[in-house]
């Protein structure tokens, strides 16, 4: 699609909040988070020729570009020294045991902001807060049933999209 098919304005209108939630979540900082939304929208313009919205939605593809984002951003921060090689005159980065937990966490993140809200709901409530189906219920007034098919088609959507962005 042509450039003139991705408005920048538009995107940041209608996705620019839940990016930053997304952020925010995965580098546990509001500054960081919000240099990480800056820099993915400037990405996304100055890669709007490129956005095929028969590929992916505009909100996908943002995703994308922040998931990138926010991992470089977390390496950054992370950055060991420069140590070079016996022998070697090149210098290499060290990559430390945390990057695959980072890119785990990150890319976690990222999965759950794809799914549909609800699903999100109970993914969390259940998995990362413990609660019960039953506490889940009574607090949010939907069926226990009805939240075990959330959980169930919320982890199956994640598990694709995360082989998916395994696979690539």
């Amino acid at each position: 699609m042509a450039a003139e098919g991705f408005d920048v304005r538009s995107a940041y209108a209608e996705h620019g909040r839940d990016l930053l939630g997304f952020a925010v979540n995965a580098v546990g900082d509001r500054g960081l988070a919000e240099e990480c939304v800056q820099e993915t929208f400037t990405r996304a313009w100055q890669a709007r020729g490129r956005f095929d919205a028969a590929r992916a939605s505009s909100r996908t593809w943002l995703f994308a570009i922040a998931r990138n984002v926010v991992i470089d951003a977390l390496r950054h921060r992370g950055r060991r020294p420069i140590t070079l090689v016996p022998d070697v005159r090149e210098p290499r980065e060290v990559r430390s045991p945390e990057s695959d937990q980072v890119d785990d966490h990150v890319g976690l993140v990222w999965a759950l902001a794809q799914i549909s809200a609800d699903q999100r709901r109970v993914i969390v409530a259940v998995r990362l807060e413990g609660l019960t189906y039953d506490q889940l219920s009574d607090r949010d007034g939907v069926p226990v049933a009805t939240l075990r098919t959330r959980m169930f088609h919320g982890l199956r959507a994640l598990r694709a999209l995360l082989d998916e962005e395994g696979a690539s």
